[in-house]
């Protein structure tokens, strides 16, 4: 939010996101209730295919003083796509569908059919315990007890005979029970938890709110006061019903206009983010053909030459043959390194051989003389710091058409290589003029700025 937004807060506690014009509205008919003015209705679906937006737009769209106002580029095949081509079609086809309560034979039909599906369910738990019983008990079907107690008759047995299929309360005299008893002392049947990959096995009927929870709970909220009694009819009722459609056609005379609101990065933003991130191997997917080739010719130029755009359940390979190895830095080598402190870390140059050690690859020195490399400057120069270091320094420096320009005679300019790494690789610092000592100060002090290897 802006400054003022918030100040304001702080001093008079005015909330900006109490919107004293907008209403909200979740039904149709509260819509038709208000007065005949100018208006701007926020409705869903984007697309016009579903929802408020295609009931609206079916009424509204025959008055050539409305408009619709698209926000995003509609999806193919949607009717939101078909408005939005140059120039739009003056009617298009619509289906509207209604919701009706079943009524007769349909009743009687979809009544006759949740009934045998209810008593499907209620056999299915019944069963589903009776077989839990089974496996809870069927470890103690071979086992003789001293004493049985039939549950369904109450009478006990000398010896052991028929049993009940409900629990077995076991009596044993002398409080020693055997190994493979069942619940000796007490009637006690512990259920043990069910667990899976994932976790415990759970019911999900365990958190399913009640019907008349869930109802009571929605009448309590009452979005905020709006949802009225109509409205609680349409969102709480369970009535059997069905959904009829029918095609009709729509003449388009209100008017259409796109304003692309998505936020979305545009051509020249996706280029610039891709030369930025300067990748070495590039795959392309989504938008169309035209922007996906042109995309592509772009990067291959300019970002890298690796750039892939498959096609729909085209597979591709992208496996990069660059290894990394572990090695180890002996002594003798390190015994002669002159490390730089740069930020965190300390950098040098190393010429070494590969040895092997213990079987673990090693840096060793040389047995020759090493060779002469081109020195090496580490670090990122910006001009506007360069500025005021030389400044610091009693030297006159000012900006000149993106150059630096130093004393009387010498220039000093930055060049990036745009088409490599997307302008991160090596920088190119340009030092112009003649050579005097104004020159070569200059140039002392520019190379004071790096880290020299």
């Amino acid at each position: 939010m802006s400054d003022s937004i918030a100040k304001s807060f702080e001093h008079t506690r005015d909330n900006a996101f109490l919107l004293k014009h907008v209403n909200l509205i979740i039904n149709k008919s509260e819509l038709e209730k208000i007065a005949e003015v100018p208006k701007v209705v926020l409705a869903s679906m984007a697309s016009l295919e579903v929802g408020f937006s295609h009931d609206i737009f079916v009424e509204w769209a025959t008055e050539a003083k409305n408009l619709v106002l698209f926000t995003e580029k509609g999806q193919f095949g949607t009717l939101a796509r078909m408005l939005q081509v140059d120039p739009p079609p003056k009617a298009v086809k619509v289906t509207l569908s209604k919701r009706v309560p079943l009524v007769g034979d349909e009743l009687k039909a979809y009544e006759e059919e949740q009934n045998r599906i209810r008593k499907e369910e209620a056999l299915k738990v019944t069963l589903s315990k009776e077989e839990e019983l089974r496996a809870s008990h069927g470890s103690d079907a071979n086992v003789a007890d001293p004493m049985v107690i039939d549950v369904s008759s109450s009478h006990i047995s000398s010896a052991s005979g028929s049993r009940s299929s409900g629990h077995l309360d076991i009596f044993i005299d002398g409080f020693i029970p055997p190994a493979t008893s069942v619940a000796p002392m007490f009637p006690f049947f512990e259920t043990k938890a069910e667990w899976d990959d994932y976790g415990e096995v759970i019911n999900p009927d365990d958190y399913i709110m009640k019907e008349e929870d869930q109802d009571q709970a929605l009448m309590q909220g009452d979005l905020d006061g709006k949802l009225e009694e109509g409205s609680a009819h349409l969102l709480l009722d369970s009535a059997p019903s069905k959904v009829i459609s029918n095609e009709m056609t729509v003449q388009v005379k209100c008017g259409l206009t796109y304003m692309d609101f998505e936020g979305r990065s545009d051509g020249r933003s996706v280029k610039s983010i891709i030369s930025h991130v300067a990748p070495l191997k590039l795959v392309l997917v989504h938008g169309s053909a035209e922007a996906t080739e042109h995309l592509k010719q772009h990067c291959i130029k300019h970002v890298c030459p690796h750039v892939y755009a498959p096609h729909i359940e085209e597979t591709i390979d992208v496996t990069s043959d660059l290894c990394a190895y572990k090695v180890q830095l002996s002594e003798r080598l390190m015994s002669n390194v002159l490390l730089k402190k740069l930020g965190d870390y300390e950098i040098a140059w190393v010429d070494a051989e590969v040895g092997k050690t213990n079987d673990m690859l090693t840096l060793l020195p040389l047995s020759s003389a090493p060779p002469t490399h081109k020195s090496v400057l580490i670090g990122d120069l910006k001009l506007a710091d360069f500025k005021q270091f030389l400044a610091s320094q009693g030297v006159q420096v000012e900006f000149t058409g993106g150059a630096l320009r130093c004393g009387e005679h010498v220039t000093l300019r930055k060049i990036s290589d745009a088409s490599q790494k997307g302008g991160t690789g090596a920088q190119q610092i340009l030092i112009e003029g003649p050579l005097t000592e104004e020159y070569y100060k200059i140039r002392k002090h520019l190379y004071s700025q790096f880290y020299l290897l």
